[in-house]
């Protein structure tokens, strides 16, 4: 079956056709490094990385690039009035996006340019802009040069929005520009921002906008005709739709499928800074174990705006917890046999066909715990060649999707302090528990066993001794 990905500038399903055969380029807009990371970061992250792991499955080699903004008016009024310079609160932030993207097993990308590396390629691509009359410094000597909107007859295509009922641009001071709407490509510099901001330039000191920045960068590193060009659904406009406008008018073809990922809201409402229901990283990434936090975030389908309130860790937890008791019920039993190992790990066809249908994880997710239920199922009837297929099944899909309990990247969970003290006292409990079994005081072995029910804690007696997990 042929992919298909909603490409929102077609507004439509299409067939996803690399183009190149065997070979896949993709850019995701990464961070402004101006604050910590919100679960709407990794929300957007954690998509990006699912498409890529799906391509990678289908044997497609992905190219995966996603920037970091380290330069912005936004970091640099976040550093004004401290000690600390801009571009080390930029570096601060950045390892907090990343530290972040690693807990949730993101994979790290086959490049993360900084803005601040490829001001040469931006200053390029203006000045093509300017010599095929489609940007122009402004004339009032501010070193500011802005893309000139009504030049170009296809801006809004993206958007499907007319120039006329367009929102003025909010990216730069109105100082010479000739339209609301034509937005900043060059900023010169202002009195207070520091010398380390700026850039030498032919229209003089200053910075770049920020549209020119993914622009210059998705073309350094992929070439001006790319596949897949992906974001937040918060920034087809102005962000992508300036992006795809500047880089057609300097002749570039720019990206051949535009992705774009639903927000997060919280307890039904928008996450916003105005609202302080912001919810950072650090906060829900300590709220469970970091494979619990993935599901969540990825449990969705990725165009749906997913809502986060106090029982949804607990949900993921508890869904999870499905996959990691049965895996470990089957490797238990299949111990010994010749089923035992990993046999071969092919997704079931249903589960393809999910994927294929514009990435539908929820239906994907369907499929992995159907097989988790025909799995033990299987065990109950003593069916091993059925169970050890579930088992491979459930491998497979767990692995595609980034949250394999069995992978080495969340081995380290299990080591925790909290988690090892729990395993000792249940295991001390289990021994109180057999002793008093052997010793015929059956009486005393049930009490134990409801003990551990009534703390959340499943006992399984099997031949091999009694094993427990969590409900």
């Amino acid at each position: 079956m042929t992919m298909q990905l909603y490409d929102s500038k077609a507004q439509a399903l299409r067939d996803f056709v690399p183009l190149e055969a065997g070979q896949v380029s993709m850019y995701v807009c990464g961070p402004t490094v101006q604050s910590s990371p919100h679960i709407g970061h990794l929300r957007s992250a954690l998509v990006y990385d699912q498409l890529r792991r799906w391509l990678s499955y289908r044997g497609l080699n992905v190219t995966f690039v996603r920037n970091v903004t380290d330069i912005d008016d936004k970091i640099l009024i976040n550093a004004k009035g401290s000690s600390e310079q801009w571009w080390a609160l930029a570096y601060r932030y950045e390892l907090e996006f990343t530290a972040g993207y690693q807990r949730l097993g993101i994979l790290a990308p086959t490049y993360e340019p900084r803005a601040t590396a490829s001001i040469t390629e931006m200053q390029t691509l203006i000045t093509t802009l300017i010599e095929r009359g489609h940007a122009y410094a402004a004339p009032d000597s501010s070193g500011d040069v802005y893309f000139d909107s009504a030049s170009w007859a296809a801006y809004g295509a993206l958007t499907h929005q007319s120039p006329g009922n367009m929102e003025a641009a909010t990216d730069a001071s109105p100082r010479g520009k000739k339209d609301p709407r034509d937005f900043a490509l060059w900023k010169g510099s202002k009195a207070g921002e520091p010398a380390s901001a700026a850039w030498i330039s032919p229209w003089g000191q200053g910075r770049p906008g920020w549209h020119i920045e993914c622009s210059a960068m998705a073309a350094r590193y992929l070439g001006e005709h790319f596949d897949i060009h992906g974001g937040g659904l918060d920034l087809r406009f102005p962000h992508h739709e300036n992006e795809l406008a500047q880089s057609n008018a300097a002749g570039s073809d720019f990206a051949n499928y535009w992705v774009h990922n639903g927000l997060v809201n919280v307890n039904g409402q928008k996450m916003s800074k105005s609202l302080g229901n912001s919810v950072f990283a650090a906060e829900l990434l300590s709220q469970a174990r970091a494979i619990v936090v993935r599901y969540f975030l990825g449990a969705a389908h990725y165009r749906s705006t997913i809502d986060y309130n106090d029982g949804s860790l607990l949900e993921a937890e508890a869904a999870l917890e499905r996959v990691e008791s049965f895996l470990d019920r089957a490797d238990r039993r299949l111990a010994g046999t010749r089923f035992a190992g990993t046999g071969v790990e092919i997704v079931p066809d249903d589960f393809a066909a999910a994927m294929d249908d514009d990435l539908a994880v929820p239906q994907a997710l369907g499929v992995l715990h159907d097989t988790v239920r025909a799995g033990n199922a299987a065990l109950d009837a003593e069916d091993l060649h059925a169970a050890a297929s579930a088992r491979s099944g459930v491998l497979a899909m767990s692995e595609v999707l980034g949250i394999n309990p069995l992978s080495p990247g969340w081995a380290v969970a299990t080591d925790e302090p909290a988690m090892v003290a729990l395993s000792a006292l249940v295991e001390r409990l289990l021994g109180d528990r057999n002793l008093a079994r052997e010793n015929r005081d059956y009486a005393a072995a049930d009490r134990i066993r409801d003990e551990l029910v009534a703390a959340g804690i499943t006992i399984e007696d099997t031949p091999s001794g009694a094993h427990w997990s969590f409900d």
